[in-house]
């Protein structure tokens, strides 16, 4: 695996925080995230929050390097992998449905990217580079992951779909590409 670049450095408090604002984001939803609802879960004021994140946007770009850090790390595992394309696909539909509030975080609306740590969404897509060997295809690849990982968070699928069927595909499509055949 390619070495993660670091990430921003935070106090032990201020990692508290971030992992209490986990919490809250995964059982209540991005709307349930606000500094006061943080500082509750926390037992303090909601102003003692900002003496280690200016703001609320300060909290969230902190939980979306972290789970861009976990993701890269999942996906830089699948690459190994003897069907790579396949476990590439498994292990981004396995991060996105075990944390769905940080994954919408992470990847819905603009993105500060200066708030991130420098490198940190370039090493964390590179994967999808690694698999295909070409930029374009790359992305094509993670958006077609996106776009599913999203429908299927979403409910859009029509009732009785099977999901797992559909990545499959998208894998052997991908995996055609890839290939050359």
């Amino acid at each position: 695996m390619s070495g993660r670049p670091e990430l921003s450095v935070l106090s032990s408090r201020a990692t508290q925080i971030v992992s209490v604002a986990r919490e809250l984001l995964e059982e209540e939803g991005r709307d349930a995230l606000t500094m006061r609802a943080l500082a509750a879960r926390l037992n303090i004021r909601a102003p003692s929050l900002y003496k280690h994140f200016t703001n609320k946007a300060a909290v969230e770009s902190a939980l979306i390097e972290l789970g861009m850090a976990e993701l890269g790390t999942e996906l830089y595992r699948a690459v190994e992998e003897p069907e790579p394309v396949s476990a590439l696909l498994r292990a981004y539909r396995a991060a996105a449905l075990a944390g769905p509030h940080l994954y919408r975080l992470a990847t819905q609306g603009p993105l500060d990217r200066a708030s991130l740590a420098p490198g940190l969404e370039d090493w964390a897509g590179t994967p999808f580079f690694l698999v295909m060997g070409e930029p374009y295809t790359a992305q094509a690849l993670f958006s077609t992951a996106h776009g599913i990982t999203i429908l299927e968070l979403d409910g859009r699928y029509p009732p009785g779909s099977d999901l797992d069927r559909t990545w499959a595909e998208a894998a052997h499509a991908f995996e055609l590409v890839r290939t050359g055949r």
